[in-house]
């Protein structure tokens, strides 16, 4: 296991990979400059300050989730939604096959253990609102926002 930290628009991540692949990214409040680090994590870092910095709307990178079989399902239907884009829970839950999964759905979503990457955030409430998100919902309107799927809400109403 390898790990490196990188300083984001949206606070501190700590990017854990394993010899090929990276298999964690998480929020955190802490930040360590590492003197090494993997070309793994070099290769992801890199494409998230390209992202950003909006040079990048899709990350080529290999992704190694530990995770059930219905994690995986579900968070490989995340990585299908477009840069740029929003889904409803009840969408995805159509996409997977069965909307009365939406619950588990919506749980699985919130265990996605990459997030950016695996854009969980591009899911939103059936009537449009922000709801859930691990990182907090301020870092996923930022990442909506940055990403032009929902407006920049002014600070003067």
């Amino acid at each position: 296991m390898f790990e490196a930290y990188y300083k984001s628009p949206v606070g501190n991540l700590r990017i854990i990979s394993n010899d090929r692949d990276i298999i964690k990214i998480e929020f955190v409040k802490d930040f360590y400059k590492m003197k090494m680090v993997p070309v793994q994590i070099q290769n992801c870092i890199t494409q998230l300050d390209e992202y950003f910095s909006g040079n990048r709307k899709e990350f080529n990178i290999g992704l190694n989730p530990a995770g059930t079989e219905f994690q995986s399902k579900i968070w490989n239907i995340l990585l299908n939604i477009p840069y740029g884009k929003t889904i409803s829970y009840l969408e995805q839950a159509r996409q997977f096959g069965d909307e009365k999964a939406i619950r588990a759905i919506a749980t699985a979503n919130g265990k996605n253990p990459i997030p950016i990457i695996i854009p969980c955030h591009r899911v939103i409430g059936n009537d449009g609102s922000l709801t859930g998100y691990a990182g907090g919902l301020l870092k996923k309107q930022w990442l909506l926002e940055h990403e032009g799927a929902i407006k920049q809400k002014s600070l003067f109403w």
